[in-house]
């Protein structure tokens, strides 16, 4: 009989997007997720298999969490997404790996829908970019 998991997984997953927003796929190294998520390396791979499976998990929980319930504030001019994960995503593994790209465009493809035009989520994005290094000098 397997030992009982001790962390919480929703935790984990949330706490391995913001590493991941930050720091990119290529920047978060296992042993990383290990000390940051105070998991255990064998059971981080017993839930997740791999490094690639916390990513994506993480990548859902972020578009489920942080990007799903806002995509209606998406037209409000003075709206800065906090979607920083998906974002990274889209410019870091989205050229190297197919799932991600299908879960980036899907995402994509309803901020056009929510705005009604795929210009609105350009300035969307364009204010995102802007706002990033002001947010990185605050961190």
């Amino acid at each position: 009989m397997g030992r009982r998991r001790t962390f919480d997984v929703d935790e984990v997953v949330a706490a391995a997007a913001d590493l991941f927003a930050r720091r990119a796929y290529d920047g978060v190294s296992v042993d990383d997720l290990v000390t940051r998520l105070g998991v255990h390396r064998n059971s981080l791979y017993g839930v997740f298999g791999s490094k690639r499976g916390l990513y994506l998990a993480a990548l859902r929980h972020h578009i489920e969490h942080e990007v799903r319930p806002h995509l209606g504030r998406a037209v409000q001019p003075d709206h800065v997404p906090e979607w920083d994960l998906l974002l990274v995503a889209a410019v870091d593994r989205a050229l190297d790996d197919p799932e991600v790209a299908d879960l980036v465009s899907s995402i994509f493809a309803e901020l056009d829908e929510a705005t009604g035009d795929p210009r609105a989520t350009e300035a969307l994005l364009g204010r995102w970019l802007r706002r990033r290094p002001v947010m990185a000098k605050e961190i």
